[in-house]
Parts: structure tokens; sequence; C-alpha cells
């Protein structure tokens, strides 16, 4: 199943909570999160169709334009990054596991969700914002050679967007720091 995401960053808190209920209030969609990020923005996530998204979104932009650092909508995205996001995503510890750290949530999003198209691999965690400085971080697990390609893909749309920081695959993770993960 696919929906669309969108993604708005504000310059600061208390318009950001009262952008998120305008959003809630312009279309029938679906918070995913709406929290302080770091450092000191607002941001708001939202999932539904992708028409209820795009108008959410523009509503948001136009009336609270001089707040918006960032925004996006993504459409088709992948029933796997949605469950990440709302945190019911259970990623597995197997195989390898490939990581991608962007400095924005909406790059991260985007990149889980290219990633997930581009191989045979499992989100194992999506983070975005909260207590890293405002960037995001994809977590994928499968097979090496998939993982690889997934992380690569998602890196370089990141990077094409100049919002990459960083990206690496560990071929066999040692099992102490499946645990600590």
């Amino acid at each position: 199943m696919y929906k669309a995401i969108g993604v708005i960053e504000l310059k600061c808190i208390p318009k950001g909570v009262e952008a998120a209920d305008a959003a809630l209030k312009s279309a029938g969609i679906e918070m995913v999160s709406a929290h302080p990020s770091c450092p000191g923005k607002y941001e708001i996530i939202l999932t539904g169709s992708i028409s209820d998204v795009s108008v959410a979104i523009q509503h948001v932009c136009k009336r609270f334009d001089g707040y918006v650092v960032d925004s996006a909508v993504m459409g088709k995205i992948e029933e796997q990054v949605i469950k990440a996001l709302f945190g019911t995503q259970v990623g597995e510890r197997k195989g390898s596991l490939g990581l991608i750290e962007t400095f924005s949530a909406s790059s991260a999003i985007k990149a889980a969700d290219i990633a997930v198209k581009t191989a045979r691999v499992e989100i194992y965690d999506l983070r975005v914002s909260r207590g890293m400085g405002g960037k995001g971080v994809v977590m994928l697990t499968g097979d090496v050679g998939d993982v690889t390609a997934a992380v690569e893909a998602g890196a370089s749309y990141a990077k094409e967007q100049a919002t990459l920081s960083s990206y690496t695959v560990i071929a066999s993770p040692h099992s102490e720091l499946w645990n600590q993960m």
C-alpha cells in the first residue's frame, strides 16, 4: 500500500504548534509526528492521500510563509517507511547493517524510500530530528549485496540534494552491537 508523506520544518516552536493544528484542520490527513527538533525548530510529518497531503502542506506554507524552513511532499511512499515513521516497523537483527545519515528529516525519509525500492532490504530503524541536531538516519538490514545497493541509492539521492552527512555498510555486525541498537 502506498501513501504520501509531507514534511514541514518551521523556525520556531509556537508557530510550529499552530501550523500543525492548521494542517490537521485543512485536509483529511493523519499526523505521523509533530514536535520540537534541534536546534529550536518544529517539525511536522503528515501522511494520507497525495492530494490531501499536498493541500495541507500548501496551506501551511502559505499561512506560515515567513516561518517555513523547508517542506516536501513525497508520493507513493513504501509501506515499511510509513511503519518506521510511526514506530511500528519491527526491524530484524539479521544480515548486514547499512546506515544513511542526512542533514534533514525529509531527505532521510526519501533516502529510506529509495533504498527499500532499490533492493530487498528491511528498515531496521528510521529516526528523524529528535536528539540528533535536526539530522535523520535510516538503518537497513538484509544480504550484504542488497544492503550495499540500497545504501548507495539512498546516499546518492541525499548527495544530489546536498543533504548527505555520512553512510556505511557493516557486512556482519557483532552481536553486542545489535544488542546496543
